[in-house]
């Protein structure tokens, strides 16, 4: 039997957390189809669970487990997890995150600290627990954390200013874990998604015409698709990415090129 090409993941098990829906999803399953084992992680158990059974009827290995990433003992408990369902934890999706929509000067300060205890603490918490299991394997081991076009640049709209400032802290957070880990070869690279449609984002485009006005800063023209994450997602976690660590990834259409 021939090995495993670059792309493949096969033998491997990764955390994916958001992953009953949106992006956290089509990543998870992407994982799962490049032979990857999975523990899906989010607080909606039932799609959590729907999620687990469309991946093991199309052959795969997956397992739900529910997670409040607010909850100090997220971290720990998904690793425990990992290892009993899988024997092994190679990499983590660090993809669940939470948003408030409001003007800056009327922030609601303690809605700002939710958002940045959400996305970049707990995302902290389970990079830590995870890279501790990794170093003690001594196999090394991938992470993907989940940032945003908003780290780079203004949003739109009444303001996202703890979304985006949660998602610059991430981007630093990504380049110093990479520096530290690098030794125990532990690879931290991130996403910084453009306009995807998804749950979290819906109330923005609700209006068409501001849909409209969104598509027309897209130097390509549309909105991403699934594949467009999928393809790239499950390349930072092969070993055909290997040489790459503390960088993130735009995938924005070409918005942050002008």
């Amino acid at each position: 039997m021939s090995a495993p090409g670059p792309f493949r993941l096969d033998g491997q098990a990764a955390i994916v957390t958001g992953a009953s829906s949106g992006l956290g999803a089509i990543i998870a399953d992407a994982l799962a189809d490049a032979g990857c084992a999975v523990v899906l992680a989010a607080r909606r158990e039932q799609e959590l669970e729907r999620a687990a059974e469309a991946i093991v009827a199309r052959g795969g290995r997956a397992v739900a487990r529910r997670a409040d990433l607010r909850d100090p003992g997220h971290a720990e408990d998904l690793v425990r997890t990992a290892l009993a369902a899988f024997g092994r934890l190679d990499g983590v999706v660090l993809n669940a995150g939470a948003s408030a929509i409001a003007a800056a000067a009327e922030e609601d300060l303690a809605a700002f600290a939710d958002v940045l205890a959400v996305n970049v603490t707990a995302q902290m918490a389970l990079a830590s627990a995870a890279a501790r299991q990794m170093i003690d394997a001594g196999g090394g081991g991938w992470m993907i954390a989940q940032s945003s076009i908003l780290a780079r640049r203004a949003g739109t709209g009444p303001g996202v200013a703890a979304y985006s400032a949660s998602k610059g802290a991430i981007e630093q957070l990504i380049r110093e874990l990479a520096r530290q880990w690098a030794p125990h070869g532990i690879r931290v690279n991130g996403l910084a998604p453009g306009f995807f449609p998804t749950a979290m984002n819906a109330p923005m485009v609700a209006d068409p015409g501001r849909l409209a006005q969104l598509v027309a800063r897209i130097p390509l023209g549309r909105v991403g698709a699934p594949e467009d994450l999928a393809g790239v997602a499950v390349f930072l976690a092969s070993p055909a990415a290997g040489y790459i660590t503390g960088q993130v990834i735009p995938l924005d259409g070409g918005m942050t090129c002008w």
